[in-house]
């Protein structure tokens, strides 16, 4: 699946129950600084949005994952609609190796939590809040 125009992908990544995130850098300049926040980032070149959520996972987690990780995707409006749309994936890896997540160069460090957990944080990136809980209402588990 791709879509022409998109600014970017989001993964919320499951394992066991509970969701890999990443505590975004503290710096001024970029959105929701000191959030947390889930694998992905803008779109390189003509990628297709499963493509760019991969790349960013492994950028950002140094996670080699596949396209057929996929449980559930979606396109939403994004904070800056001139850039066009974001995707969000959700993919859900019980089998998942969590000593094998090495933090890339972006990010102060990666946590696991659960979704109940994330769902209540006042420093999570709201936006990822918002379509978390889509996704569960839509899967039956709100």
């Amino acid at each position: 699946m791709t879509t022409v125009s998109f600014a970017g992908a989001k993964l919320a990544l499951l394992s066991r129950g509970k969701l890999i995130t990443i505590l975004r850098d503290d710096k001024p300049d970029i959105l929701f600084p000191a959030h947390w926040d889930f694998p992905g980032g803008g779109r390189e070149g003509d990628e297709s949005p499963e493509v760019c959520v991969l790349r960013e996972t492994r950028e950002e987690l140094g996670l080699t994952l596949g396209e057929d990780v996929f449980s559930w995707r979606r396109e939403f409006d994004s904070y800056r609609p001139e850039e066009g749309p974001v995707w969000f994936f959700v993919a859900d890896l019980p089998e998942l190796d969590v000593n094998r997540i090495r933090l890339g160069n972006e990010g102060q460090c990666w946590r696991q939590m659960r979704i109940d957990q994330f769902l209540r944080l006042s420093d999570a990136v709201p936006s990822l809040q918002a379509r978390l809980r889509v996704y569960l209402e839509e899967v039956g588990q709100a």
